[in-house]
């Protein structure tokens, strides 16, 4: 579900392109420009549901989508799995930093 109003508020926009297809080491310094990213999970869904085969997308190195991919062989949408568990964790995190009412 990838779109160019995702694509517009990703990080990585900023950066020459081929940052983000390195090999070896330099691949954990590609993936630190994902932190933060707005479109994070978005951009991992993209490849996971695409099977994208090369570069660093959502903070995931190739090999390690591959391995994802055959752990979770059940999952038929990496977008809805992956949106959906980001909404909760948003929702869950908002109700622990909600005040808590003071009795008198």
């Amino acid at each position: 579900m990838w779109n160019e109003k995702m694509a517009a508020r990703a990080k990585c926009r900023e950066i020459d392109p081929d940052a983000l297809f390195v090999q070896g080491a330099a691949q954990n310094r590609a993936k630190l420009i994902c932190r933060g990213c707005p479109v994070r999970t978005q951009c991992l869904a993209e490849a996971l549901d695409g099977r994208i085969e090369f570069g660093v997308w959502g903070g995931m190195t190739e090999r390690e989508r591959r391995a994802l991919l055959r752990r979770r062989k059940d999952v038929t949408n990496w977008y809805e799995l992956l949106t959906s568990a980001e909404r909760q964790y948003e929702r869950e995190r908002a109700q622990d930093a909600a005040p808590v009412p003071v009795r008198q």
